[in-house]
């Protein structure tokens, strides 16, 4: 284990609350431990201890990643997602094949959700040149997570979207009958109708969706009052 998050963890660690440990794990279908540090409190001490120790070398930057992922309570892993967030425009192109490790490691929606819109999305923008490779891999892969990756690294975009392949995406996992995929689908499209509502309506109008995708991708029209929505 990298020595720089040996302190970070017996800061964590004494700052553990039991009585909030046990409905927190429960929240996150007890698939993972918690320490119990609700996020108000695990953002102030992750300032505190970045204050004490300064921000690693990026040369140690996956590995320090890797090793807080490895351990088993899950305020860790949010702690490597912050810290990764940090270093968002001094990340080499080879960054993606961390980010892919970790989507597929210990993966639910918590983790998932953050890597894609903040980590996957950002890294794309600054190489574009390697997103289709990955999209490719990544859709061709089978793996839900990664797939809801594709669908959702838009989420920031707003008038920069790749509407074509934002559509090309929904429909080749359209069908699916994945709770997280159908979701995935309608939050790009809710989020890309505050950009561009004509379009959403049109499509969701055109095409036949599962019905929580639908759900999801009008909602934040349906609360506009907008119109054109049919059935």
């Amino acid at each position: 284990m990298h020595n720089y998050i040996e302190s970070l963890i017996k800061l964590y660690k004494a700052n553990a609350n039991p009585d909030n440990a046990a409905p927190m794990a429960k929240y996150m279908k007890d698939l993972f431990p918690y320490l119990g540090i609700k996020t108000p409190r695990r953002k102030e001490l992750f300032q505190e201890f970045i204050k004490e120790n300064s921000l690693p070398q990026i040369s140690e930057l996956k590995q320090i990643t890797l090793d807080l992922w490895d351990l088993p309570e899950r305020e860790f892993q949010y702690v490597a997602i912050g810290l990764l967030k940090k270093y968002t425009n001094k990340w080499n192109e080879d960054f993606i094949d961390l980010f892919e490790q970790l989507i597929v490691t210990k993966s639910w929606w918590d983790s998932v959700d953050g890597l894609a819109s903040w980590m996957v999305g950002e890294h794309f923008k600054r190489f574009p040149n390697i997103r289709d490779k990955y999209i490719d891999r990544w859709m061709r892969s089978g793996n839900m997570w990664l797939q809801r990756a594709c669908l959702l690294f838009q989420l920031g975009y707003k008038e920069k979207t790749d509407e074509i392949l934002m559509k090309n995406l929904i429909m080749s996992l359209n069908g699916s009958k994945n709770f997280f995929i159908n979701k995935a689908i309608g939050w790009i499209l809710r989020e890309y109708s505050k950009t561009n509502a004509q379009a959403v309506i049109n499509f969701v109008n055109n095409n036949e969706l599962a019905n929580l995708s639908r759900r999801e991708a009008l909602k934040w029209l349906k609360n506009q009052g907008k119109v054109g929505i049919t059935n």
